[in-house]
C-alpha cells in the first residue's frame, strides 16, 4: 500500500477545486510507477523521492505543474517547457493536458531507473590524515597540574584534542596563550569539548 505523506494529503485538501483530482491523479501515477516512492515537502511543494529526488508536483491560481528532477529525461515524450510554468507539461488545468497514464508512468519509471542507476554509493576517497600538532610546554605543564583534566584530555578523541590545541597555538600573544589554557583546563576538566556550546543539546 503507498505511503502517503500527511502534509501532501493536507497540501491537495488546501488546493483549488479544479486542481485536486490533477494533483490526486499525478500522485496515483507515481505511486504505480514506482512502488516503494518517498514522499515529502520540499519549498511548500509535494516531491517524490526514490534514490534521489525524482519528481514534483505543484497546484498554482489557476494552473498544475509536474515535472521530473532530471528534466532532459522526458525530451523526446514531452512538450518542451514553457518559460512561465513549472515542469515538462506547461500549465496543467485538466486531465486531459497529461499524457495517457501508460505514457507518463513510462517516463516516471525511466525517471526512477535514471536515479537508481546512478544512486550507488561513490567510492569513498581516502582522507589525508593532518599532522599531528605539538604539544605546548606551557598547556602540557597545565595538564600535568591538574589529574582530572589530564585524564579527560587523553579520553578525547584525536580530533577534540586538536581543536583545543590548534586554539593555544593560534593565541597571539602570552597572555591570551595562558589564559586561554586556564579556560581550556576548567573546560576540559568539566568534561567539555572546545566548542562545548554549539554542540547539540
Amino acid at each position: 500500500m503507498p505511503q502517503h505523506d500527511e502534509r501532501i494529503d493536507r497540501y491537495i485538501a488546501a488546493a483549488a477545486p479544479f486542481a485536486q483530482p490533477i494533483l490526486n491523479h499525478l500522485r496515483a501515477q507515481v505511486h504505480a510507477a514506482c512502488p516503494g516512492v518517498v514522499e515529502t515537502i520540499k519549498w511548500g511543494m509535494p516531491f517524490f523521492e526514490h534514490y534521489g529526488v525524482l519528481c514534483h508536483m505543484a497546484a498554482f491560481k489557476a494552473h498544475c505543474g509536474f515535472g521530473f528532477w532530471k528534466h532532459r529525461l522526458t525530451a523526446d515524450k514531452a512538450p518542451p517547457p514553457t518559460g512561465d510554468a513549472m515542469g515538462e507539461f506547461g500549465r496543467i488545468t485538466q486531465l486531459a493536458d497529461l499524457p495517457s497514464d501508460a505514457e507518463l508512468q513510462a517516463l516516471i519509471a525511466k525517471a526512477a531507473a535514471m536515479n537508481q542507476a546512478g544512486g550507488k554509493p561513490k567510492a569513498a576517497v581516502p582522507r589525508v590524515a593532518k599532522p599531528a600538532l605539538a604539544m605546548p610546554p606551557t598547556f602540557a605543564a597545565a595538564l600535568a597540574g591538574h589529574a582530572a583534566a589530564a585524564a579527560q584530555f587523553q579520553a578525547f578523541t584525536p580530533g577534540k584534542q586538536r581543536e583545543y590545541l590548534e586554539w593555544i597555538i593560534e593565541a597571539k600573544t602570552d597572555a591570551t596563550r595562558d589564559k586561554r589554557i586556564a579556560q581550556a583546563i576548567d573546560w576540559i576538566a568539566d568534561g567539555k569539548a572546545r566548542h562545548w556550546k554549539y554542540e547539540a543539546r
